[in-house]
Parts: structure tokens; sequence; C-alpha cells
């Protein structure tokens, strides 16, 4: 065939494609009424995790499976819009890392809201303000973030999903890399980009500022100055990327909670969030993970805070493989739960297996 009849024939197939879409369009409509008579979620991880499944394993080829996974994400954002549009809470300005891990996950169909500071977005997604919530819990190099362990203690919401991305830091400006006197970022990213700055800047001063985001809105409007932050951030402040992924340490990855006022049912490969207090006494924390030993609970993380109310009383956040209502979760927490303080699950949603 000639390179026009082989065109003509991909023209024929997208139209196909875009009748097919929208009679699949039409059936979500259905499913969004429905939905609103039985009050149900429009955000179903369990759902979002099986349509992926059926699409992989559905693929012969020869396109990737992460090519299809990400055109199925943004065909489930268009959904999303069809039932009831969705506002998703984020740690802002817009041009973060949580707006670059919340549009990943959700697409460009919904509604984002960017918030000051990660109580907001647990308080919004409680109050109803906003559908769900996206916040950084753990990095790879960094640990632990404070703040969502904070929130996790004093909310009321549930954990519903989770987000795995690899983080790629990029020098942003509007100079040349001869010409640069100011580099703004977080202090974190500074850390984490120490060596490439030490080898590649003699004389610019590194300015510590309260975001990526924050740090490309200064660079855009100072001629010398650059920004380390996302490629979204480069878009978003009219900035180009000088340097490509200048982090010193390559698999630099951040999981974040996606949180809900609902909890995800189970797909057959989950995790639960348990949180739970011990009293201040010898061996208080091994009586739990004992419990957890022998009813086979499998925990994959653990992170610690002190209570704000009592002096040396310790809140654990624990991560266990599997959801809270299979049989030896559910008994091993009931079991556990003689043991401490308090004990509460925090939410059971599908496992994250692989990178945004």
């Amino acid at each position: 065939m000639s390179l026009e009849e082989l065109r003509k024939r991909i023209d024929d197939i997208d139209h196909q494609l875009v009748k097919l879409l929208n009679e699949r369009a039409s059936v979500v409509v259905d499913i969004g009424k429905l939905k609103t008579k039985t009050d149900k979620p429009v955000y179903a991880p369990d759902r979002e995790k099986d349509v992926f499944a059926r699409i992989i394993e559905a693929n012969e080829g020869p396109l990737p499976d992460r090519c299809l996974v990400a055109i199925w994400r943004e065909l489930m954002s268009g959904s999303f819009v069809l039932e009831r549009p969705l506002r998703i809470g984020y740690l802002g300005p817009g041009g973060s890392f949580s707006h670059t891990a919340a549009m990943l996950k959700f697409g460009q169909s919904v509604e984002y809201e960017p918030l000051t500071d990660i109580t907001s977005i647990f308080g919004e997604v409680s109050k109803g303000h906003c559908d769900l919530g996206l916040a950084p819990v753990e990095n790879t190099m960094g640990g632990g973030v404070i703040e969502t362990l904070d929130a996790l203690i004093d909310s009321d919401v549930k954990i519903c999903a989770e987000v795995l991305m690899a983080i790629r830091h990029n020098l942003l400006g509007n100079c040349t890399l001869e010409e640069v006197e100011k580099v703004y970022s977080k202090p974190e990213v500074f850390a984490q980009c120490r060596n490439w700055l030490s080898a590649t800047f003699k004389e610019a001063k590194t300015i510590p500022v309260a975001s990526t985001a924050k740090a490309a809105q200064l660079a855009a409007e100072e001629p010398k100055a650059t920004a380390i932050g996302s490629s979204i951030a480069a878009e978003l402040y009219g900035l180009r990327i000088i340097c490509e992924n200048i982090e010193d340490i390559a698999n630099n990855v951040t999981r974040f909670l996606v949180i809900s006022r609902e909890d995800a049912r189970p797909t057959g490969e989950d995790k639960t969030s348990v949180l739970f207090s011990t009293a201040h006494k010898a061996g208080a924390l091994s009586d739990v993970l004992d419990v957890f030993k022998r009813y086979g609970i499998n925990m994959s993380n653990i992170e610690s805070r002190p209570s704000r109310k009592r002096q040396f009383e310790y809140y654990f956040f624990v991560d266990i493989l599997g959801h809270k209502t299979d049989e030896h979760i559910r008994e091993g927490l009931e079991e556990a739960r003689k043991h401490c303080l308090q004990l509460s699950a925090l939410g059971s949603f599908p496992r994250a297996t692989e990178l945004l």
C-alpha cells in the first residue's frame, strides 16, 4: 500500500475509534445517573485497577501496556466529568510535584484545587468541598512527611489509593547556564541536587523558598534567576528547561496518598494503613508486632510520631499487605487492639505497583 493509502486507513480507524469512544461515553452517562440515585462515589479505585488490568490482558501489541494505560487513564478522566465533575485538592501552587502527581493520576479533565498546606487538603475533603485530595506521605531520600502523618491523626478521612511518582529535578529559567546568578527551590530539593549544584556553579546563590512552584514563579520574574522544579512548572510559568534530571540519586520516588470520605473495595492486591498508640511501658510495641506475626500480617512500612496530647506517648503508622476485610487481618487487628490505647484503620486501598 502507498503512504496515502495507509494514511487513509488510519483516518478510517480513527473515525471508528471516535464513534466507539462516544458509545462508551453514553454508557458512562447512564452509570453516572445510577450512582447519583444510590449515592455512590464517582471514583472507584478498585474499578480503576480492574479496568487497567483488563486492558493490559487484552493487549496483543505492538503498543506497549504503558501507552494504553495512559490513554485509558485520560479516557477515565473524561468519564468522571460525564458522571459528575470531580474536584481534587493538592498541595499548591500550580506546577508543584503534587500537582504533577495529581494530573498523572486523574488526567486533564477533572477540576484541581491548589491548597496552601497539607492540613487544608484533609480539611477540604473532610468538609466535602473537594471529592478527593492528594498528599505526599514519604520519599525514598527524605523519609516520612510529618505534616501528612500529623493530619492523618487528626482527620476523619480515608485513604483510598496511593501514587508512586519518580521525582525528576530540572533547572528552569530563561537565561543560559553561564548567566545564572540565583537558583530558587525548596531546601529539600537543594539537598537532593547538592553534588550537581556544587559541580556546576561557583558563584550562583541558592535561595530556599516554600515550594518548587513558587521558585518557578520567581525565576520567571527575574532575568538571571533560575528554579529547580518540574517540567509542568516550566510550562505553567513560561520557562525553558536548561538542564534535565539534575538529582544526585536517580531512584528518587515520592509516595502520595489519595484521600476520600469512602473506603476502597478489595481487589486482591491491597494495602491497609493502620494508626495505633501504645502505653509508655516496656514491650508495648513488641506486643502489637507479635500479634501481627502470629496472624501472618506482613508490614511494608512503619513510622512513628510523638503524641501532641500526652507526654511520652507515640503514634505508630503501619502499612500492611491486604485489605482490612481479609479474615486474618480483621482478626489480627482485633487482637492487637487489646494492646493499644487506640487503634484504627485509616483505609484499605489498591497497592501501587508501578511508577507514574
